[in-house]
């Protein structure tokens, strides 16, 4: 899986050399003459057996594992030197949890600064192609849906990056028939992030001369009220939703629990694929999926209550950006394996754009994806927000909610390929799946751009 220049692509040494491989704590001497590909295929077997231990209550093993992982994994490393640390980083996160008080101690002086927050998302639009395609997608979807309409409201559940709607305002000035009166209602938690929407949305408006009003609603999704959105009479409503309706489908009862005896039956699978199929994107936890794709799912009357919600309001198109992975999973292990591949992904195009020493890099992998992997690895129930699942699973939620697909229409996707084709990420791409868009790095999925409508 994971070539000498450090990226997560091929390789040609089976996962099997390592399973006889010492766990007594010692120095580990030999570690350290790993080559790059040996490093890494040992890291991803370290990563699995540590999780199995930790799945099975078997920390003192797990101890073992991590301390082994320490030797070889680093933060400012190749690909999956970086991308172990984070998953190690994680198992230890779940395993103090069951020490409670161990684990507030640890992080009752944590600061978290929003503005470090904000500062890292404009990092991930700026340094990866994925948020400005779906951003002109969006914008096109809406333009198209809007044509001919006077008054339009544009609902924005992550109000954060004001390119994409300066980009709106510049489209629909240029309109034949002139531009519509505008609204923007921004929902996002920081008050400072909106401010600064409305101001420069404003600025833009003026310049172009069209009449534009932004309401701002502080407010997580979680905790968003649908009637504050203030949706009128006679407007014509678009919906975006950006990596945001994921965070809404924790499950109804407090605490999930795996399947009795799946985890160790699906080490065993993990440890016998094929280098091949780890070169081509295999997926560790296709072959346990359902045929049904919401069959095994975990019953969310939040999610379903909100897509309702959204649906009285009678939007004339609804665009949806998400995670196109399966880290919804109620087993650690099918979720581990889920997430070392997503996230191999994403630190991959990470390599490819900025130098290992870059701490805009350091940033983005540590405060956004590290987070991230923290959240699918450590926690469960409420408390677990990243339940990114696939784009087949958000036809079915949408369809039980009464949307249905709008396919995006030729002009929308060859935005995409052109905006696609200027940006220097060589192993970005695009497919087009069902009507919709799927985001990859080489061949791995991992973010798909969705449109919808009310079904009548």
């Amino acid at each position: 899986m994971f070539q000498d220049d450090g990226s997560s692509s091929v390789t040609s040494t089976p996962v099997q050399m390592f399973p006889s491989m010492s766990m007594s704590p010692s120095p580990y001497p030999w570690l350290k003459e790993l080559k790059s590909e040996e490093r890494g295929l040992c890291l991803i077997h370290l990563l699995l057996t540590c999780a199995k231990h930790v799945a099975s209550g078997n920390f003192e093993h797990a101890n073992i594992a991590l301390d082994q992982i320490s030797h070889l994994a680093s933060p400012e490393g190749d690909t999956m030197q970086r991308i172990a640390s984070y998953f190690a980083e994680a198992l230890a996160n779940r395993i103090l949890k069951t020490w409670p008080g161990i684990y507030k101690a640890l992080h009752s002086t944590r600061i978290s600064l929003a503005s470090e927050n904000i500062l890292v998302r404009k990092m991930f639009f700026e340094y990866f192609p994925y948020l400005k395609i779906a951003f002109v997608i969006t914008n096109q979807v809406i333009i198209e849906a809007m044509e001919g309409e006077k008054i339009v409201h544009v609902i924005d559940l992550n109000a954060a990056e004001p390119t994409q709607w300066r980009a709106l305002l510049r489209d629909l000035s240029a309109r034949p028939e002139g531009p519509p009166h505008l609204r923007i209602t921004g929902v996002h938690q920081q008050k400072e992030v909106l401010d600064q929407m409305a101001r420069i949305l404003i600025e833009e408006a003026e310049k172009l001369d069209i009449p534009f009003q932004f309401n701002p609603i502080v407010s997580t999704i979680e905790n968003l009220d649908v009637e504050k959105l203030n949706v009128k009479t006679g407007e014509a409503l678009a919906i975006s939703s950006v990596l945001q309706f994921h965070s809404l489908l924790a499950p109804d009862d407090e605490v999930v629990k795996s399947k009795k005896n799946s985890n160790g039956v699906h080490l065993q699978r993990v440890l016998q694929v094929n280098p091949k199929d780890l070169a081509n994107g295999y997926s560790l936890s296709q072959d346990t999926a359902s045929s049904s794709p919401l069959s095994s799912a975990i019953t969310s009357t939040k999610i379903e209550g909100f897509l309702t919600a959204l649906r009285g309001l009678s939007p004339k198109v609804m665009v949806v950006v998400e995670q196109d992975s399966d880290h919804n999973k109620s087993g650690l292990m099918e979720r581990l394996s889920e997430s070392l591949y997503f996230y191999a992904a994403l630190f991959d195009c990470l390599e490819s754009t900025l130098p290992r020493t870059s701490m805009e890099r350091l940033k983005v992998e540590k405060m956004l994806f590290g987070e991230e992997i923290k959240n699918v690895i450590a926690c469960e129930g409420g408390e677990r927000k990243e339940r990114h699942e696939k784009l087949d699973k958000w036809f079915q939620r949408l369809d039980l909610a009464g949307f249905g697909c709008v396919p995006l229409s030729y002009y929308a996707l060859l935005q995409a390929r052109r905006l696609l084709q200027g940006y220097s990420c060589d192993g970005c791409r695009i497919k087009e799946e069902n009507g919709c868009v799927v985001m990859c790095w080489q061949d791995r999925p991992l973010f798909s751009v969705s449109a919808w409508k009310c079904r009548r």
